[in-house]
């Protein structure tokens, strides 16, 4: 049985998630709650759910605050925003923070059922048109790196190649963390420092650009 935690700030929509979770008999609704900083506190005295439905826009905090606090302490929890918004601002935020996938709350049970199946087996569930907008984003910054002048007087320490070669093989935070023997915040910082040096904002533009400077 999958447990889930729900947080959203509007009880409706979170009775309609759970409904809709109930639907599955291999899921069960454990928590709700409604706001971020209500979760994070739940997660910080041990709440023992499997995956946490996490709504953006809240009160007190929200889901992307939310989700970075969660996961700079606890980085193998589980995260799957569902939320209204459908801009690539927020999924940009969303993905940065850390989430494992991101929803609409308009899908249907079946697909949110997949969408919690897929994440607990480390899939990335997304609804169709965020998943588009996904490729969008990949795809511009793929065109910003291949026009930003060269600059091979990066300063990177050997630690922050290291780091970048990892992320280029396609691991997450958590498996870089996990592969180099240090902490999920700690790889964070390294690549704060790497997008400082690089001038870039994004994992694949920072690995685009170590590329293109013969870093990598």
């Amino acid at each position: 049985m999958i447990k889930v935690a729900i947080v959203d700030d509007i009880k409706t929509v979170r009775s309609t998630i759970v409904s809709k979770i109930k639907l599955s008999p291999d899921m069960t609704v454990i928590k709700e709650f409604s706001n971020g900083k209500e979760a994070l506190h739940a997660v910080m005295q041990g709440m023992e759910a499997d995956i946490i439905i996490m709504d953006i826009e809240m009160p007190e905090m929200d889901g992307i605050e939310a989700t970075e606090k969660i996961l700079a302490k606890y980085p193998n929890t589980k995260i799957l925003m569902c939320t209204v918004f459908d801009d690539e601002t927020n999924l940009f935020k969303a993905i940065c923070a850390g989430a494992k996938g991101y929803l609409l709350k308009d899908e249907k049970p079946e697909k949110i059922h997949r969408a919690i199946f897929e994440t607990m087996e480390g899939g990335s569930a997304m609804s169709a048109s965020i998943a588009l907008k996904s490729l969008n984003l990949i795809k511009n910054a793929t065109v910003k790196t291949k026009t930003e002048t060269t600059n091979t007087d990066s300063n990177l320490t050997k630690r922050e190649v290291e780091m970048l070669e990892l992320i280029a093989t396609g691991m997450s935070y958590e498996q870089v963390a996990d592969n180099a023997g240090i902490s999920y915040g700690t790889v964070r910082k390294h690549l704060e420092n790497i997008y400082r040096k690089l001038n870039v904002h994004s994992k694949l533009e920072a690995v685009n650009k170590a590329q293109k400077d013969g870093l990598l």
